[in-house]
């Protein structure tokens, strides 16, 4: 179900981006996200849709347009102040710390007791289905096991919003599709919002609410997965 400006949790309106102060690589976009919503921006390599993404974590600053967060407007709020969870494809987690301690890091920042600490932290791990594997380092890990706990990471201190950047990428094709699987039974028991950037279309097909299919910096089609098979 498509979010009226009323209800969206996440909006972008008219928003613009530029590097070079001559070509826009996203061009006038437009987008309400819902909250509870999985939407997944499809698209291939430079058509702006890790760009918006990257916008609406504050990791890039938008040209020109404004994106609205909860009815508040963070053009302006840095990342670190807008409670989103992020994961990323080469995972980015913290190689001389042990699993838990990785996650017990964005805890540690919002200056948690121990004990809630230790309790998020294993509440996340069994979520994930690694709950024997917090003293280990990620460097002890599989692939998919490290992906795992950069979901845990990026959930541990329950945000409203997950933002995952091409989360499945590095991971073989079995692999891929159990965490396909996973990650989307995880936004289903927690109801959190996703944003999710692929550019695997059975990927965005398989977990999302809707797609939002990208092209050159411009949105060619938003729609549920099923009106997106018919129009590819």
């Amino acid at each position: 179900m498509a979010a009226s400006d009323q209800d969206a949790y996440v909006r972008f309106e008219q928003v613009q981006k530029s590097y070079d102060g001559e070509n826009l690589v996203v061009k006038d976009f437009n987008l309400n996200v819902e909250s509870g919503e999985f939407l997944t921006m499809l698209g291939p390599s430079g058509s702006g849709k890790t760009t918006c993404l990257m916008m609406l974590a504050g990791f890039e600053t938008a040209t020109s347009g404004e994106i609205i967060l909860d009815g508040t407007s963070i053009n302006n709020v840095p990342p670190w102040k807008r409670e989103i969870g992020m994961v990323f494809q080469n995972y980015a987690l913290f190689p001389h710390l042990t699993v838990f301690e990785n996650l017990a890091y964005p805890l540690a920042v919002r200056k948690m007791n121990k004990s809630e600490v230790a309790e998020r932290v294993s509440k996340a791990l069994d979520m994930v289905q690694l709950g024997a594997f917090g003293g280990r380092r990620p460097g002890q890990l599989s692939g998919g096991q490290q992906q795992r706990v950069a979901v845990a990471r990026a959930l541990v201190f329950e945000p409203k919003l997950v933002l995952m950047d091409e989360p499945l990428g590095a991971l073989d094709k079995q692999l891929r599709e159990q965490m396909q699987y996973e990650i989307k039974h995880i936004h289903e028991n927690l109801g959190v919002t996703v944003v999710y950037v692929t550019h695997d279309q059975s990927e965005a097909l398989t977990m999302s609410n809707r797609v939002c299919v990208f092209d050159d910096g411009v949105v060619q089609q938003l729609a549920a997965p099923n009106v997106v098979i018919r129009a590819a």
